[in-house]
């Protein structure tokens, strides 16, 4: 009997199949390992459970094991796709060698990473390390500062390099044990229908085994977890960010949104409302232009003094519309803009909702307007696949989406797209076919011109396109915006359509504080002779949310909303506010005071004019402040849970 385990013992560690067992088992060792240290180091306030503590080791065993055999995989089909004459070569050696101590080296210190990573954050990886990768030299110069890096490295290509010399010493002899095709391929088409069965069984949510979220989180594989926070763009807000009783949260909310000419269509959880309007009044066409990166520091009409940059728009504001002057983005992003305008939708931390999975049925304007009988179409100069914008349009409300491919001979394009001046033309013609048809129409223009590489097509303005400046590219984008108020002028639609223009974000981010308020500045002008019967300066505060409401409001006529903006042109409002976000950073602004939600339940509160100071840190807020920060606690709590919950929506 002894001698028959023996040779059992001799053919395991004779196998290639042995190294490949191990290497799984090592995995699970290490991922079982980190989970033991966490519980350690930050399980909760008073032991938990038994039964919750089991509970959490067995599921967390069940997501190693499945993401364990998931990296063995390869391994195994590398072993079915090597010739057997190779397998034994030294170079054959040293190759897999060399790839099992750089896998292990890699592994050991995302291990280690992460429980750094848990310790700052009590979370595996999410959101916030996805994002990591997006700013490598603020987070790697971020950890090289805090962390012990040189001596965590040495320790990870210590033990790396002991795993495969163990590893290459305990199965010496499969070197020179061959193993039929048939044989391999079985292994491998074996493992890989276990792989997709045990995924089968696996959520990408988090597990819940308790009550206690750091017990749920340890509960999690980081590899998964990493991977989910990547697909889905999700962190869970209450989670990280301080709440409020829902109760009080909800009223709050509705508190907040309440204004003249708006009544709740319900009691309790809901924030439905019907905005008045006379039915008999005509259904204007409207034009949006979302302008890339055009934000108020470019404007003359707002207090640019470094050349005269923004002639059109500055005449049009002037001599015929609406200029508002009072105006923060909701984020440095496109995205954002489109949350924010199209959407009145608070920016969460986390993704755009037009870039997160949840968003195939949100209120747009394009939907209240569709319920009005209008057309909807929406134009813009790159490709509809980046950032998702062509799937957020047509799947809330856009009947139509033009993009660089629908723009066949182009005067001009860069690597984002189109030239300006293509798009507005193209739309002038869009436009004149739409209002011919009969039908009120919304149009919505996203320009890309104002982008690196600052370049744009020669002789539109006395500036060199080969400079690549900003400035001039700022020029160039006011210069097709002039382009295209001057066609419109002529066609039958101006007379019966409000447009708007409002920059996306700002150009750039600076500022000292979590939110650098200050660099948001954006400007909104409305024009058209059936919207604007005198040119006017608004200094209302407002912000992206706000575009939306406040064009409904010119229209004039009744609609069913869930906004979280509101009509800018309404009798002066006490409340006005502007939502703001920056990173993982959230923020309300009303009233000089600036209210900032962080991570980790952490609350900043700044105080100051943004447009005349650089807000200041406030170290003792008042009982006002107070009360801002649990308004702005409220709103984007109720927020969070309308989407969540696939509530911000009135279409079936």
């Amino acid at each position: 009997m002894d001698a028959e385990l023996q040779n059992k013992s001799r053919g395991w560690r004779q196998s290639r199949y042995g190294l490949a067992a191990a290497f799984g088992l090592s995995l699970i060792l290490f991922f079982t390992l980190l989970r033991v240290i966490l519980f350690a180091a930050f399980h909760p306030a008073g032991i938990p459970p038994l039964s919750e503590i089991g509970r959490m080791f067995l599921t967390g065993l069940h997501r190693d094991f499945t993401v364990a055999l998931l990296m063995t995989l390869p391994m195994l089909a590398w072993f079915f796709l090597v010739p057997e004459r190779w397998f034994p070569k030294w170079w054959h050696r040293v190759i897999l060698g060399g790839g099992l101590f750089l896998f292990w080296f890699i592994q050991i210190f995302l291990v280690a990473a992460e429980f750094f990573f848990f310790e700052e954050f009590r979370s595996r990886y999410n959101t916030v390390a996805v994002d990591y990768l997006l700013y490598p030299h603020e987070v790697f110069i971020n950890i090289w500062d805090t962390y012990p890096v040189v001596l965590v490295v040495a320790v990870c290509a210590a033990l790396s390099l002991a795993w495969v010399l163990r590893a290459f010493w305990t199965f010496s002899g499969m070197w020179m044990r061959r193993v039929g095709k048939i044989h391999s391929f079985a292994i491998v088409a074996a493992s890989g229908a276990l792989f997709v069965a045990m995924a089968s069984t696996l959520s990408l949510k988090s597990p819940h085994v308790s009550q206690e979220r750091i017990l749920n989180e340890m509960a999690n594989n980081g590899a998964l977890s990493f991977f989910s926070a990547f697909w889905t763009r999700h962190l869970d807000y209450s989670a990280f960010y301080k709440t409020l009783p829902q109760e009080e949260a909800w009223q709050r909310t509705r508190k907040l949104l309440a204004e003249p000419g708006a009544q709740f269509t319900s009691e309790g959880q809901s924030i439905e409302r019907k905005i008045n309007g006379d039915p008999a009044r005509p259904r204007l066409n409207v034009v949006i232009f979302l302008e890339e990166s055009l934000g108020s520091e470019f404007w003359g009409s707002l207090g640019n003094t470094n050349g005269n940059l923004t002639p059109e728009m500055d005449r049009l504001a002037s001599e015929q519309g609406l200029l508002f002057t009072n105006l923060f983005a909701s984020g440095n992003r496109t995205v954002r803009g489109f949350e924010g305008v199209l959407s009145s939708f608070p920016p969460l931390p986390g993704d755009s909702i037009v870039k997160r999975d949840l968003s195939d049925n949100v209120e747009t304007i394009a939907r209240i307007l569709k319920r009005d009988g209008y057309s909807t179409l929406f134009l813009y100069g790159g490709r509809g696949l980046f950032d998702g914008m062509r799937s957020f349009t047509m799947n809330n409300g856009y009947d139509r989406f033009i993009e660089q491919s629908h723009f066949e001979n182009p005067t001009f394009s860069t690597i984002w797209g189109v030239c300006d001046e293509d798009v507005f033309k193209r739309a002038i013609t869009e436009f004149r076919e739409l209002n011919n048809a009969g039908k009120p129409f919304l149009g919505t223009i996203l320009s890309v011109s104002n982008h690196k590489p600052y370049t744009y097509p020669p002789g539109r303005i006395p500036e060199d396109p080969n400079m690549r400046r900003r400035e001039h590219a700022v020029k160039y984008s006011d210069y097709c915006l002039g382009q295209f108020f001057a066609m419109a002028k002529k066609e039958a639609f101006w007379t019966n359509t409000v447009f708007a223009v409002v920059a996306d974000h700002g150009a750039r981010v600076y500022g000292s504080q979590s939110v650098p308020i200050h660099s948001y500045e954006i400007p909104l002008v409305i024009a058209g002779p059936a919207a604007v019967k005198a040119p006017k300066r608004i200094g209302t505060l407002g912000g992206s949310l706000d575009v939306s409401p406040t064009i409904l409001g010119l229209i004039g006529r009744p609609y069913e909303s869930l906004f979280f903006g509101r009509d800018l042109l309404r009798e002066k409002d006490p409340q006005s506010r502007a939502f703001l976000n920056h990173n993982r950073d959230i923020a309300l602004y009303s009233r000089e005071r600036l209210v900032v939600l962080g991570l980790m339940n952490r609350v900043e509160y700044y105080t100051g004019d943004p447009k005349k100071v650089d807000m200041a840190p406030l170290t003792s807020p008042t009982s006002e402040d107070s009360e801002l920060a649990r308004d702005t606690m409220a709103l984007y709590q109720i927020a969070d849970i309308l989407y969540m919950g696939r509530r911000y929506h009135l279409d079936p």
